[in-house]
């Protein structure tokens, strides 16, 4: 389904839409996280455009160079391209405050819990933030998401170990896996439509 209304969905990806490798660039050794294909190719049948939002500390950290996420992404591609879906972008974030790099070593606004990632993203593909979702597996995703304006899902796996709460950093929803999140995004599409419809059949008074 063509996406005409601005709607999205951003996406963490280590401990999201993969599987938790810390500071991974080696494109061989990413696998999708359970399900995700199915609950991706499912929001994206709901007319929703799919994003990649991550810190990759990495850069900045020296472990891996920036061009080494082309490979990345290439093979996010290819991997749901497998199951029908189309990743529309990737976004990341290279910062890291303690650097060697000076091009790297300063506070930043792309760097999640900061909302620059989404917000770039949205800028760039005319997108409209209270139609948009933000999933991922800790709570700066949640905190990102919130400060853009999205609504937001958690997925608890465990990723989460510090749980430092305040109301930006509450999730909308918390679910399971990706694929759960899908279900949830699903049912609140539908229950909204069918409020709206409801709402546009009621004769004036």
């Amino acid at each position: 389904m063509q996406n005409n209304s601005g709607r999205a969905v951003f996406l963490e990806k280590d401990g999201t839409l993969i599987e938790n490798l810390p500071y991974n660039a080696d494109p061989e050794k990413i696998r999708l996280s359970p399900g995700a294909g199915r609950a991706l190719h499912q929001l994206q049948r709901l007319g929703y455009t799919l994003f990649v939002v991550s810190n990759q500390s990495g850069i900045g950290r020296g472990l891996f160079d920036e061009s080494a996420l082309d490979a990345v992404y290439a093979r996010l591609r290819h991997l749901l391209e497998a199951c029908d879906v189309r990743l529309k972008g990737f976004y990341y974030c290279p910062h890291w405050l303690h650097s060697m790099k000076a091009r790297y070593a300063y506070l930043c606004q792309c760097r999640k819990p900061a909302p620059g990632l989404l917000l770039q993203a949205a800028s760039q593909h005319g997108l409209d933030l209270a139609q948009c979702w933000m999933i991922g597996d800790i709570l700066d995703d949640v905190e990102a998401g919130r400060r853009a304006g999205c609504r937001t899902v958690l997925i608890d796996n465990g990723n989460e170990t510090e749980w430092e709460c305040s109301v930006m950093r509450r999730p909308h929803r918390l679910a399971g896996s990706l694929h759960e999140a899908a279900d949830i995004i699903s049912r609140y599409d539908g229950l909204h439509t069918k409020i709206s419809t409801s709402d546009a059949d009621r004769p004036n008074s």
